[in-house]
């Protein structure tokens, strides 16, 4: 019988009032993808940020290749052979692809001086491993795409001679196509020999390039299997033990007035002449590859770009110049980065769900006593399940669907007139894409006007009353659902048509 490349046997883990991982065991064989699952909280990324020696398990054994370890930290789960590749990048902008990828390790010179030939030389060989042979080793981590720098991550990976490489929510952020390059780089790799852990909510993914699947729930583990055995409706219904048969929640059919108008809005090399509408009760889908100027459209309409030209329409107010006079008129963005623009991670629940709320809920200079505070923190934990044991703990520590979860929160205590998400459930679980569809549905019911922008064709056609697409700054195609298709989407987002 062949020794597995890795096994994690009985591992327990516990935080202050929280027990992450309770007698999890996983393994993985050599030259296999196991696609590990779980909704956001599950246990995932405790799981592997242990075999990374971030965390040290309160119990449990771990064996390499049939050898008891103990990885005590990051630099001896290197030496291991394992590497781990995080959501967010741990890259250097103004340093190059090459230094990135060898820092603190450069080849060196007799006297300790830096061989950049040989540094170069060994960089565009673990390059053209990952499909990076278009880009020189030379070029600057600031000027590359979101694609490029994650294939730098997975260069560093591999440049440490990884055997077991973990990878969290590689393609969250790539669109179809970059996603489905690196699927196919994941699978080359695992035709070299490496073995991978892949963590991902896009079960097509999974489907596509996984041989098992593992899941865990609430911090244990629930089974595997292989993935010929196991249908799509029984994976959600392992990772949230209960059956999700309608994802997408019917459509609000009680459209109202217009409530939002946009009137030839440019914004220079970036926005060129958009016209859209959005009614009362309705959701209007944005969609677009990569680089449409879908977010860039987000941010304007809530006034973070001052040289505008056009007009912005809501109610009585026609001109919006400033996120204050987009949150006066009745305006809400939930951005499509949460940690970097959604929440201020080291400040807690509490402090985020009432971030924007402090100027209205103050009076005459003095805010409202705390037990009122915590009455609206209370009502939006309990409205939103977010699962939270304390709302005193950092919102950083939260899992990605919690955090969203905030976000909306801190936004919906403004009671907004329009409603802009981007990437709503972008890094999230099914079970948490669920609650959000449904929370959605709600929300038009009482009126609110939702725009959506979203790279997922299926959101897009599951969520939508109408969907606009935009390509390189232009909306090149307008269509209610009942006339829309993926195959249209695609055409419009890659300028095959011009409205």
């Amino acid at each position: 019988m062949e020794t597995a490349a890795l096994k994690m046997e009985r591992i327990s883990k516990h935080f202050p009032g929280v027990k992450a991982l309770d007698q999890v065991s996983i393994e993985v064989k050599k030259g296999e993808i196991l696609a590990l699952l779980g909704e956001n909280g599950a246990g995932k990324s405790t799981l592997m940020k242990v075999l990374a020696g971030v965390h040290q398990p309160d119990s449990g054994e771990i064996y390499v290749n049939g050898k008891k370890v103990v990885i005590d930290g990051p630099r001896a789960s290197q030496e291991l052979g394992i590497s781990i590749i995080y959501q967010e990048f741990n890259l250097i902008p103004h340093l190059s692809v090459a230094e990135n990828i060898f820092l603190g390790r450069e080849p060196r010179k007799i006297k300790g001086v830096i061989d950049w030939k040989t540094l170069d030389q060994q960089a565009a060989a673990i390059m053209n491993r990952v499909g990076l042979k278009h880009l020189s080793p030379k070029a600057l981590i600031r000027d590359l795409t979101i694609p490029e720098q994650q294939l730098v991550e997975i260069a560093k990976a591999i440049s440490y001679a990884s055997q077991i490489l973990i990878m969290d929510e590689p393609t969250a952020v790539l669109n179809g196509e970059d996603a489905s390059h690196l699927l196919e780089i994941m699978l080359d790799l695992k035709q070299q020999g490496m073995s991978i852990i892949f963590i991902t909510h896009r079960l097509e993914e999974v489907e596509q390039i996984a041989d098992r699947i593992a899941v865990l729930r609430d911090g244990t583990y629930i089974g595997s299997a292989k993935i010929g055995d196991v249908s799509r409706e029984q994976m959600v219904s392992m990772m949230v033990g209960r059956d999700i048969t309608d994802l997408y929640p019917t459509r609000n059919q009680k459209i109202g007035k217009p409530v939002l108008r946009v009137e030839n809005l440019s914004l220079k090399n970036r926005l060129h002449d958009i016209n859209l509408t959005v009614h009362e009760g309705e959701i209007l889908g944005i969609g677009g590859l990569m680089g449409s100027g879908s977010g860039v459209l987000a941010k304007a309409l809530f006034g973070l770009y001052p040289h505008l030209q056009g007009k912005i329409m809501i109610g009585e107010k026609s001109r919006i110049t400033s996120p204050r006079d987009a949150i006066d008129a009745g305006i809400a963005l939930v951005t499509d980065d949460r940690k970097g623009e959604g929440l201020v991670l080291m400040m807690s629940v509490f402090e985020n769900l009432l971030l924007p709320s402090y100027r209205r809920i103050s009076s005459m200079g003095t805010l409202l006593e705390k037990s009122k505070q915590t009455g609206i923190v209370e009502k939006w934990i309990s409205d939103l399940k977010i699962k939270v044991h304390d709302p005193a703990v950092a919102v950083g520590t939260l899992s990605g669907g919690n955090q969203q979860k905030v976000v909306l929160g801190k936004w919906l205590q403004m009671n907004p007139r329009v409603l802009i998400l981007n990437e709503p459930t972008r890094g999230i679980d099914v079970g948490a894409k669920a609650e959000i569809y449904q929370l959605m549905k709600s929300l038009t019911e009482e009126g609110i006007a939702i725009i959506m922008i979203s790279s997922e064709m299926p959101e897009l056609l599951g969520m939508s009353h109408r969907i606009l697409v935009m390509h390189e700054g232009r909306v090149t195609g307008e269509m209610p659902i009942e006339e829309a298709t993926q195959e249209k989407i695609f055409l419009y987002a890659t300028g095959g048509v011009r409205k």
